[in-house]
């Protein structure tokens, strides 16, 4: 099927960005009254980001402990990836199994050409082959969209302004004057707000993309109904998982398919809409292709 964009979402999405962009514009113009090390901080902050940027599927993976697997330990995993990366116009990614029983799924790797789509033991056993490609296709339509660059880059600043908050006094303790700990403070004051609100902004901006990789992975396999039927069989498992998988994975929650409902992580911060309103848009998508 033609790939098609989601106009209204993209709005969204743009207007996300731009109030980050201009979040962080004021932020650096406030940081750049009281911090003459701001260079420096952004180019410790930079290198950091660029590590894991290129190095942020290893680190996923390793997270999971998934494992890359060749053509002959998965030939039916490998042939339904490899046809569904072709429909998509993508390069075949790495394919990886966690041995888990949390049944989810993730993609990672920084471009379209070094992706990975991990995944777990416990989804291949949970549904039919259908609902697997609509899994999958999900996850590709991730890959096609760029989302760990597009998030990687939208949190860069955000992590700028955590790492002032908690280490503040390593920029500017050691100088002397209270109108300089004084402009110390008022910089850790508002980078703490920009956190917030940044904290907020991205979760949005992630779940608008969840939203984008639904209805991508629903036009590649050409079957939204596949896709909503696998969030609701995996998000009703997930009350049957032991708790001690749940906190094992609980810092790869962004992301998986269905993000995990228990234990703290998942109820400070949503980075996927609900499941309801997941399958909604996808059976309102299912209609509109009926009518074709």
């Amino acid at each position: 099927m033609q790939w098609q964009a989601d106009w209204g979402l993209r709005a969204r999405m743009g207007l996300t960005m731009f109030l980050l962009a201009a979040l962080y514009l004021v932020f650096i113009g406030v940081l750049s009254l009281y911090f003459e090390s701001l260079l420096l901080v952004a180019v410790v902050m930079g290198l950091f980001s660029f590590a894991q940027f290129f190095f942020s599927d290893k680190l996923a993976l390793r997270s999971m402990g998934a494992k890359e697997v060749s053509e002959n330990e998965y030939p039916d995993l490998h042939r339904t990836v490899g046809r569904l990366a072709q429909q998509a116009d993508l390069p075949k990614p790495t394919i990886a199994v966690a041995d888990t029983r949390v049944p989810n799924a993730f993609a990672t790797g920084r471009s379209q050409q070094n992706a990975t789509v991990a995944v777990t033991s416990g989804i291949l056993d949970t549904l039919d082959q259908e609902e697997l490609e609509g899994v999958l296709a999900h996850e590709l339509a991730h890959v096609k969209n760029r989302d760990v660059m597009v998030m990687t880059i939208a949190s860069f600043l955000s992590t700028i302004a955590f790492l002032i908050v908690r280490w503040g006094w390593l920029f500017g303790g050691n100088r002397g004057g209270d109108r300089q700990g004084g402009g110390v403070v008022v910089a850790i004051v508002v980078s703490l707000l920009v956190w917030v609100v940044s904290f907020v902004l991205i979760r949005a901006l992630s779940r608008y993309r969840e939203f984008a990789a639904d209805r991508g992975g629903a036009l590649i396999t050409g079957r939204p109904s596949a896709l909503a039927s696998a969030l609701m069989k995996i998000d009703g498992r997930m009350d049957k998982v032991p708790k001690e998988d749940f906190r094992e994975q609980a810092e790869m929650n962004a992301f998986f398919i269905i993000p995990i409902k228990s234990g703290f992580i998942g109820k400070i911060a949503r980075t996927h809409p609900s499941t309801e309103k997941r399958v909604e848009r996808l059976r309102e998508m299912e209609r509109e292709l009926e009518r074709f």
